[in-house]
């Protein structure tokens, strides 16, 4: 059985995407914990953790997502174990998932840091359960380079099995490897593969807009599985609204007050993926009405126009079961770039 811990330097470097394709793209039985969650999910009264979600749902696993963490809050987890009862737990964990699988992974937190006061941190976790350890890497090249530099100079990795890197969402592979894969080759830093930057990862759903802004639907229902692509804030007048070079952008979601008829009006009549109307305020019958008719999404928030619009911004692009299409890019993307038989075994 073997275990790996994936890790990342930094938040948002595509650690769940790589497992997710990875193990879809490579067909194998497998195992997977989160030890320390941190997306929550709260479902029929239970604490999960999303990713512990998605991929035991897409790899039909067995066990229980709730215990695939040992916790989500480091208060908690602190009054609850010292060193040494959770370096048991961890591998109580582990040998509850079952000798029969052929890889077992381990994610770590959102960098390499979270969770190292608990003893949970990607480093310690892959010393305590003998596991092989694997760094996703993304971001401009130079960045990518010194996050390299920093995990060969600095991180004790002398006890550890260090596979290598995955650098992820790169715009040029071939120019990433041309210009510093000698680099590489220096510093001794494994490239387990290079993915390409792919961008229907940045899309998301009318319904994935409505979960995390708790809006409630009130027109367009058929259309709420509509993809967004662009997002415009309509903050001005619709014929100015209409000038805007995003407005005439494919599949735009819209932030509007509701009582932006003017506004809400030009968007049903293009290409709108759904509008979010904010200040609480209801659209009139006319424009529900409408809504209904092309099956565009009307989703109601309480907050002003600026702060939901800071909301969508800020929001994780976080893939989920229903989309096939992105899992399917994603496996599609590791087959071709990553050696899955190297990381795999």
């Amino acid at each position: 059985m073997k275990k790996i811990v994936v890790a990342s330097m930094e938040r948002g470097a595509g650690k769940t995407s790589f497992i997710v394709g990875l193990t879809v793209s490579a067909g194998l039985k497998i195992g997977y914990m989160k030890p320390f969650g941190e997306r929550i999910l709260y479902r029929k009264k239970r604490l999960l953790d999303y990713d512990s979600v998605l991929i035991s749902t897409l790899n039909r696993l067995e066990e229980n997502p709730e215990d695939m963490s040992l916790g989500f809050d480091h208060s908690k987890l602190r009054f609850m174990y010292d060193q040494e009862h959770l370096e048991e737990k961890l591998k109580e964990m582990i040998e509850n998932i079952g000798e029969d699988r052929d890889v077992i992974f381990i994610e770590g937190g959102r960098d390499l840091t979270y969770g190292a006061s608990l003893f949970l941190d990607p480093l310690t976790v892959a010393k305590t359960l003998d596991a092989e350890l694997i760094f996703v890497l993304s971001g401009e090249q130079d960045n990518v380079i010194d996050q390299v530099h920093f995990l060969k100079d600095y991180l004790n990795t002398k006890d550890i099995d260090f596979k290598g890197v995955v650098i992820n969402k790169v715009e040029d592979p071939e120019d990433l490897m041309t210009i510093h894969g000698e680099t590489f080759e220096e510093l001794d830093v494994k490239v387990l593969g290079v993915i390409p930057y792919i961008k229907e990862l940045n899309f998301f759903t009318m319904e994935h807009i409505g979960n995390v802004l708790f809006a409630k639907i009130v027109a367009g229902n058929k259309g709420i599985s509509n993809i967004v692509k662009n997002i415009l804030v309509g903050a001005m007048s619709g014929p100015k609204v209409t000038e805007s070079p995003l407005f005439n952008k494919e599949a735009k979601l819209i932030i509007t007050s509701g009582d932006r008829s003017d506004v809400i009006l030009e968007a049903l009549d293009s290409d709108t993926a759904g509008i979010v109307l904010t200040n609480n305020i209801l659209p009139t019958p006319l424009i529900i009405s409408k809504a209904n008719e092309k099956e565009i999404p009307l989703l109601l928030v309480p907050g002003d126009t600026f702060k939901t619009a800071k909301m969508v911004d800020d929001m994780e692009r976080l893939i989920s079961v229903k989309d096939q299409k992105k899992i399917e890019l994603l496996a599609e993307e590791i087959k071709k770039n990553i050696d899955v038989k190297m990381i795999t075994g």
